[in-house]
């Protein structure tokens, strides 16, 4: 259960509403999701959030496919479900095939053991690394 009651499209604010309504048209969808509808409940919170998401994962230097399962290894290293949810469909739905999500999980697995034995292990860095 949300902390936080979700905003309807009813309830919503002229400013929440024009939100939710650039949400729909950069997506291609009718669909706003749970997270928005929590966020709505702070409007300047919400706009600020989605411009900057907006600007982060449109078009830029890395595909929108590879920035999609960047951030599902992000939120699944942050303990984010919901988040690992959403990404993974947006991931889908730009083209990951089911071999590209196994591998993006033994990727995600790999980094999150080595990443633990380095600090388990307290491993100085490599001064080439640095360079």
């Amino acid at each position: 259960m949300a902390t936080v009651p979700l905003i309807s499209d009813e309830d919503a604010s002229p400013e929440v509403r024009a939100v939710f309504d650039d949400i729909r048209a950069t997506r291609q969808t009718d669909y706003v999701n749970n997270f928005w509808r929590a966020m709505a409940n702070e409007p300047e919170t919400l706009q600020a959030v989605w411009a900057r998401l907006k600007a982060i994962m449109g078009p830029g230097a890395l595909d929108p496919l590879v920035k999609e399962m960047i951030y599902v290894a992000v939120s699944a290293a942050n303990g984010c479900e919901y988040c690992v949810h959403s990404h993974t469909a947006a991931a889908r739905a730009k083209g990951m095939s089911d071999d590209m999500h196994g591998e993006l999980l033994a990727v995600i697995g790999m980094a999150a053991q080595t990443n633990a034995l380095v600090t388990a292990l307290q491993v100085p860095v490599d001064p080439r690394f640095k360079a």
